[in-house]
C-alpha cells in the first residue's frame, strides 16, 4: 500500500526557474511538487515560495540527462506515492545563438542531450507513474530552420516532434499529452537570444503559467 496522497503530485522538469519556475509555484496551491533542477538555488527559491503559501514541495537538484538518476527518482516517486498526476516538462537549453557552420560541438553535444536525448529516457520512465488518466505538458518554441538557431531550433523541433509522437499514442489510451505554446516572456533563456530586447512587452512567466494551466483546464 502507498502513503495516502493528501494531494496530487506534479513532477515539473526545469523547476528552477523561468517558467517552470513558474508553473510548479502556481501548482503548489492545488499539488504537491516534486521540483527537478540542476541549480540547487533556484530550487531553495522556489521551496520557500511554495512554503510561504503553504504549500509543499520534493526537491531533487538531479541532471535530466543522466538516465540512472532519473530512474531513481521515479522508483522513489512510484515507492512513496505510487502515482503523479501531472507532469510538466521546461527544462531547455539555450545555446548562443551562432551560424551553422560555427556551431561549437560542446555546445551542439549539450543542446542534444539535453533538449532531446533526455526525453528519450524520461518518457519511458515517467509514463508509467502518469498512468491512464495523468497529464503531460510540453512546451513549443518554434524556431527550427530560423537563421542562427541552429541547435536550439532544430534540437527543440525534435524534442516537441517526440512529444507529438507519443500524443498520437495515447489519444485513446491516455495519459493526456498537451503541447502548449508559450506567449514570448521575460526569461533568462529568452534574454540569452535576445539582448538588447526591450522586456516591457513580454510576459511575465507566472502571468503566461497561469493563461496555460487555465487553458488546460479549459481542454481537459
Amino acid at each position: 500500500m502507498h502513503p495516502a496522497m493528501t494531494q496530487p503530485i506534479a513532477l515539473i522538469t526545469g523547476a528552477s526557474r523561468g517558467l517552470g519556475f513558474a508553473l510548479a509555484d502556481a501548482l503548489s496551491e492545488t499539488h504537491h511538487i516534486v521540483a527537478v533542477a540542476r541549480t540547487v538555488g533556484g530550487l531553495e527559491d522556489l521551496d520557500d515560495r511554495i512554503k510561504a503559501r503553504g504549500g509543499q514541495a520534493t526537491l531533487a537538484p538531479m541532471d535530466i540527462t543522466k538516465a540512472d538518476a532519473m530512474a531513481q527518482l521515479c522508483r522513489s516517486i512510484h515507492d512513496r506515492w505510487g502515482r503523479i498526476a501531472l507532469w510538466a516538462h521546461a527544462a531547455v537549453h539555450a545555446a548562443p545563438l551562432t551560424p551553422a557552420n560555427h556551431i561549437d560541438a560542446k555546445d551542439w553535444s549539450k543542446s542534444v542531450e539535453i533538449n532531446l536525448t533526455a526525453l528519450g529516457h524520461l518518457i519511458p520512465y515517467i509514463a508509467p507513474l502518469l498512468g491512464p488518466t495523468g497529464t503531460a505538458l510540453f512546451f513549443d518554441d518554434p524556431r527550427g530552420g530560423e537563421k542562427f538557431f541552429g541547435h536550439y531550433g532544430t534540437t527543440k523541433a525534435a524534442q516537441i516532434a517526440l512529444a507529438r509522437s507519443w500524443q498520437a499514442e495515447t489519444r485513446k489510451t491516455g495519459p493526456r499529452i498537451h503541447i502548449l505554446a508559450p506567449a514570448p516572456m521575460a526569461t533568462a533563456t529568452r534574454a540569452r537570444f535576445f539582448p538588447g530586447e526591450d522586456r516591457k512587452g513580454l510576459a511575465r512567466p507566472r502571468d503566461e503559467a497561469a493563461r496555460l494551466l487555465a487553458a488546460l483546464h479549459g481542454q481537459d
